[in-house]
């Protein structure tokens, strides 16, 4: 890592890919963590992995336009880049990478990556704008930042397991990296959107939680059957006032639905409204 303790900010496209090739050059790795900004101890954590992992760390900042439905939240996504920079400049972040909408997507832009094989379901039922969104900017933030290794969190699962296939798919010569979702003390997954929940609702939110917790033991219990244990997870959650998408059992690996339980690694995953919030979860089972 670099003394200073101040990031370099990299606005636009070409500046951060001169100055990925001058580490490439100088035969440094180098790390990405993408975020959306309004940096969380979950995130701080991906920095300190991707620190302990290359000579050179770049976080991204960017709000994504493509990702969200017009009557998703991204006007009122929480945006704090000055809150941002201090954190990371405590943790000696080589760059920055913070384009501009007009930037990643500027006139005439009409490209988008289109998606399947772990984008199938979950997610895209009720979003289905959403992962063509990802990996169109992810793919964007790799060709930008060339990193050797890109590190995600596993709260956002589906969209590891996305965004690893479509490295793959591309021949993108990126590691994509996850790391264990980070807990607050009560379980709740840590989240830029936790903010938006009221204190009666953040109260309740570590019940997502929990529900996935008791499905996961009866599950590897073997009793009762997996569509009971799924449902009464779905109606723990009801009863504290969650609306819920979803809550399923799937390959860890393809995230393709399972019909024995007893079979390959399995991931058990959910998500459900909380109020205004939209919270999402997952664990091993």
């Amino acid at each position: 890592m670099r003394d200073e303790t101040i990031p370099t900010i990299h606005r636009g496209i070409a500046g951060m890919q001169h100055q990925s090739a001058v580490w490439r050059a100088a035969g440094l790795k180098s790390a990405l963590v993408p975020t959306m900004g309004a940096l969380h101890e979950g995130h701080l954590d991906l920095v300190r992995t991707a620190s302990a992992a290359a000579d050179r760390v770049v976080v991204s900042i960017f709000v994504n336009p493509t990702q969200f439905a017009p009557t998703e939240d991204f006007a009122a996504y929480p945006r704090e880049e000055a809150a941002d920079l201090a954190k990371l400049a405590a943790l000696g972040v080589d760059a920055v990478f913070a384009p501009t909408i007009a930037e990643m997507y500027p006139d005439g832009y009409a490209t988008r990556i289109v998606v399947d094989g772990p984008a199938r379901g979950l997610e895209s039922d009720s979003r289905p704008h959403f992962f063509g969104g990802v990996a169109t900017v992810v793919a964007k933030l790799f060709i930008s930042c060339a990193p050797d290794i890109a590190i995600f969190g596993e709260k956002d699962y589906q969209q590891l397991l996305v965004v690893r296939r479509m490295g793959a798919d591309l021949g993108l010569p990126v590691d994509v990296v996850g790391f264990p979702t980070v807990r607050a003390a009560d379980g709740l997954a840590l989240s830029s959107r936790n903010a938006y929940l009221s204190p009666e609702e953040r109260s309740v939110a570590p019940r997502l939680h929990a529900a996935l917790q008791a499905a996961a033991a009866a599950i590897r219990a073997g009793k009762p059957p997996v569509p009971d244990a799924l449902a009464a997870a779905e109606r723990d959650l009801d009863d504290a006032g969650f609306a819920v998408d979803y809550v399923a059992l799937r390959n860890a690996d393809t995230l393709a639905e399972v019909s024995d339980p007893r079979a390959g690694p399995l991931r058990l995953l959910a998500a459900a409204r909380l109020g205004r919030t939209r919270l999402i979860d997952n664990i091993a089972v």
